[in-house]
């Protein structure tokens, strides 16, 4: 197949209309997932108990605003429960209904739609991308070097091979973040591309077209040679950018048609119209634990693009049907969206012996280092002991900035999800806590 010449051309389309979400009551938020007493399905309703008192608690003494939590076990809803304010400036509760802002959670999603693309035959993990966006053909990677005075200096090497596609699933690309990574020389160039924009909303990028996405991120160097290091990045986005060249699709009208209508998950998408901004659900002003501001995007009007790393809305229950899908093996009643063998192969480790920067996948999202590695869109724990959190071999997981968290366990037969808006430092205490807090009620 020839390269697709620009994703210039979705633009074409008319970008707006594709970024149409229906918000359509589906599935009833109640009836998402048949439910069942936890004791039938062996968790104890009185240790389930704790996760809402905890979570009440946190409210009650002013360190977090409010949130939604959805508990599966064996395909039965568990625990379905609201907390605290959907708005901290005002006294309305936290509907269960509430739509969030999901920003990484965003990933798992992308990551998905690509992999069934591979489904399809139009995709191969080994494929370089550059087959797909051109302008990723020919990289130079930026080598640091510290001298005798201790300042970090740079020179620019040629790539020794090309980004694939399952480089950007693992973030194995070379990619980076401006926000994170350690790398001045390419934090200057995301910056002077417009990829990176300090002092604004931290991961935003709405206010740029795919084709001005990739542009600026293909114009930056690579902190590692390809398939290298594990450093959380852009990758995502681009991947995103990848599954829309190859189908010719925006990025929302793909998982419209293969994955939220499928599944019912009729309040995700990528953005919120006006008549439903009133679920929307809100930080603080100023977070309690830091003192500091953190703004999140805004989801009122359609962005110029579809961001695979950070975009996405969603509900509880709406992403509690996906994770179900994901232990279901890739189906949800009667819905098939995935092979069982890709999701096994998704959820599996994909980085070896890699080293990570700055900081382990485990570490970044846990704050536990040992046990965990990296998947094709997950987080995956290898091993039962290291970790300094409950979990089982085999469970994966991700997280998003503003405060969501889901993960599923196979081994326990679990999906959850933990929908809050609070960004900042707190947010891998909280998933640490939904994490032990889950397993202790596990009774059998």
């Amino acid at each position: 197949m020839k390269p697709h010449k620009s994703v210039n051309l979705l633009i074409t389309k008319g970008l707006a209309a594709s970024l149409f979400i229906a918000f359509s009551a589906v599935v009833n938020a109640a009836d998402a997932l048949p439910k069942a007493k936890p004791e039938d399905v062996g968790m104890s309703s009185a240790r389930l108990q704790k996760v809402k008192s905890f979570f009440d608690g946190e409210v009650k003494a002013g360190r977090l605003p409010g949130g939604v939590i959805a508990i599966a076990r064996n395909g039965k809803l568990v625990m379905y429960e609201s907390f605290g304010k959907q708005n901290p400036a005002t006294p309305a509760g936290m509907p269960k209904d509430a739509i969030f802002r999901i920003y990484s959670m965003t990933k798992p999603l992308v990551s998905v739609a690509a992999m069934q693309l591979v489904e399809d035959g139009t995709l191969q993990l080994t494929d370089p991308i550059s087959k797909w966006l051109p302008e990723f053909a020919t990289m130079k990677v930026s080598v640091g070097s510290k001298g005798p005075d201790g300042k970090t200096t740079y020179e620019l090497v040629a790539a020794q091979r090309p980004i694939t596609v399952q480089d950007l699933l693992r973030h194995t690309a070379g990619l980076g973040y401006g926000e994170i990574t350690p790398n001045e020389q390419a934090r200057q160039a995301y910056q002077a591309a417009g990829a990176y924009k300090p002092g604004k909303i931290d991961f935003d990028s709405r206010d740029v077209t795919p084709a001005e996405q990739v542009s600026a991120v293909a114009k930056a160097p690579l902190i590692h040679q390809p398939g290298t290091v594990w450093e959380y990045s852009l990758a995502s986005d681009i991947l995103g950018r990848v599954v829309e060249a190859a189908s010719k699709k925006t990025l929302s009208e793909f998982l419209q048609e293969r994955l939220f209508k499928p599944l019912k998950m009729g309040d995700s998408g990528f953005h919120v119209p006006a008549a439903q901004m009133k679920r929307v659900a809100e930080p603080f002003e100023t977070d309690p634990w830091t003192k500091q501001k953190f703004p999140l995007i805004d989801i009122s009007a359609p962005p110029k693009n579809d961001s695979g790393g950070a975009g996405a809305v969603s509900t509880t229950t709406d992403y509690l049907r996906f994770a179900q899908m994901l232990l279901n093996g890739g189906s949800l009643e009667g819905a098939r969206v995935l092979s069982p063998t890709t999701i096994k192969l998704m959820a599996s480790d994909h980085l070896g012996d890699r080293r990570s920067n700055p900081a382990t996948p485990g570490g970044l999202l846990l704050g536990t280092s040992e046990g965990y590695s990296f998947g094709l869109g997950f987080l995956v724990r290898e091993k039962a002991g290291l970790a300094g959190v409950h979990g089982s071999i085999g469970e994966f997981m991700w997280a998003g900035y503003a405060g969501t968290f889901f993960w599923v366990d196979p081994a326990q037969k679990l999906a959850v999800v933990l929908m809050t808006q609070q960004s900042g430092p707190s947010r891998a205490h909280y998933r640490r806590s939904m994490k032990n807090l889950v397993s202790q009620a596990i009774t059998q």
